[in-house]
């Protein structure tokens, strides 16, 4: 096994819902493990949509994970001495943990942890959300994952909320939101008026 750098690393993977971000930090966690490093995976509390336990993927695949409201309570949760022999941290759903740019400073930077992180870079108005842009300029590397449009099958790159709520947090699925292209996105209001339409009928 290599050593790791003593200054740690920070890896991004972003992109719309459905693009298969979990499912990306998952394979490179799991590539770590099995290159013989120790690796944990934090999710958002807040997410429970496949239980607490577990970083799930639209299609299924798991991983054991800490469901944690904060990222400050992990070095506390997991105790100083196993924090210290870990050298990976995936984090699940990124956009949901307001102390994540604070978290991977001191993970990389002083504590030498190598930091995968996965999330949505914009919300369903193509605003940023959460902190997931501001990590960018730490970042040893930055993947923009992209879905396939729902209505067409070209490249999808944005989020299209289906439903009237307008609150920025609405954790749901393929129930609530869709990946489309810009073509899509621009014509929103009537892709989910068809779409309404499709489901009533």
């Amino acid at each position: 096994m290599e050593a790791r750098s003593s200054a740690g690393e920070i890896h991004v993977i972003v992109g719309p819902m459905f693009a298969g971000k979990t499912t990306a930090l998952l394979r490179r966690v799991q590539s770590e493990l099995d290159g013989g490093r120790t690796a944990v995976i934090i999710k958002s509390s807040k997410d429970m949509r496949y239980g607490l336990n577990c970083a799930v993927t639209h299609d299924g695949a798991k991983m054991p994970c800490w469901a944690l409201a904060e990222l400050s309570m992990f070095r506390d949760k997991l105790g100083a001495e196993a924090y210290g022999k870990l050298d990976v941290i995936g984090i699940d759903e990124a956009q949901f943990f307001e102390d994540l740019y604070e978290f991977c400073c001191s993970a990389a930077d002083h504590d030498g942890k190598i930091v995968i992180v996965a999330g949505l870079d914009g919300d369903y108005l193509r605003k940023k959300f959460g902190s997931v842009l501001d990590i960018i300029p730490l970042a040893d590397t930055v993947t923009k994952l992209t879905a396939c449009c729902q209505l067409c099958g070209r490249r999808a790159f944005f989020t299209l909320r289906k439903t009237k709520e307008t609150q920025t947090e609405l954790i749901g699925g393929a129930d609530v939101y869709m990946p489309v292209c810009r073509e899509h996105y621009a014509n929103g209001d009537i892709v989910i008026q068809a779409t309404r339409n499709r489901v009533g009928s």
